[in-house]
């Protein structure tokens, strides 16, 4: 499984909204000026978010982004299905009923593909794992593997 990019910039930029909140609504350009991205790329990997209710959008000058909660309330998981969408990274294609056991009876597949169950299972571990991780949680190992991080973002951002 691959996870869009887009979900580590949405979840970079939340942090970062976190830092810059006294500064009001952050807008695109800057948010974008900070990781040397296109304005128009960020902007499309944020409005999932703002739809989501991860973040509020403002439009106009003086708009931008700002969080619609605190980093404690939101999840990996809630950064991953708003920009990932909800869908299941598996999907049994049942392979088992083609090929040399397409003339079984229906009856012979009554029990769920081992594959499937096993996959399935996986995916729900990952999943409340990153359900159970918030940013704020993420947002503390960031500073503590990095002193000074909060501040060194704040002054970038404060000089452009």
């Amino acid at each position: 499984m691959k996870i869009n990019e887009g979900v580590e910039w949405a979840a970079h930029c939340c942090l970062l909204l976190n830092w810059m909140e006294a500064d009001g609504p952050v807008s695109t350009a800057r948010l974008a000026a900070g990781y040397g991205l296109p304005p128009a790329y960020l902007n499309k990997q944020l409005q999932p978010l703002v739809k989501a209710g991860v973040l509020t959008s403002t439009a106009g000058k003086k708009g931008g982004f700002r969080l619609a909660k605190g980093l404690g309330d939101i999840t990996l998981m809630d950064i991953l299905t708003a920009i990932e969408g909800p869908d299941e990274a598996f999907k049994c294609a049942e392979i088992r009923q083609a090929g040399v056991w397409a003339d079984l009876p229906a009856s012979a597949f009554r029990a769920p593909c081992a594959i499937d169950t096993a996959m399935r299972s996986a995916e729900l571990e990952w999943r409340r794992a990153l359900a159970a991780q918030t940013l704020a949680q993420v947002q503390a190992n960031a500073e503590l593997q990095a002193p000074g991080l909060r501040r060194q973002v704040q002054d970038w951002y404060a000089a452009r």
